[in-house]
């Protein structure tokens, strides 16, 4: 099992979102196919199937529980964790 798959378990679980960190949720989004733009702190995750964007911001190394709340919305709506490959 991959690093982002562990995550992705991790985040779709629900039960630490105050424990994952920006770099790692970053990450995730970024495997999942989304693009990233950067204005100041604010990290704006697009891709063009979706039409919800993710505005993140950190918390110190962290990244905020309802950021990884609105993430997993995001997951759970559009089917991006299923079993199949998102490349």
């Amino acid at each position: 099992m991959s690093k982002y798959e562990k995550l992705l378990l991790r985040v779709l679980r629900g039960t630490s979102d105050a424990n994952v960190t920006f770099d790692s949720l970053r990450g995730l989004l970024t495997h999942l196919g989304f693009d990233e733009r950067t204005r100041g702190s604010h990290h704006i995750f697009t891709r063009n199937d979706i039409e919800e964007i993710l505005n993140l911001q950190p918390l110190g190394a962290k990244a905020k529980a309802y950021q990884v709340k609105q993430v997993r919305g995001v997951i759970l709506k559009y089917g991006l964790g299923g079993g199949k490959s998102d490349e």
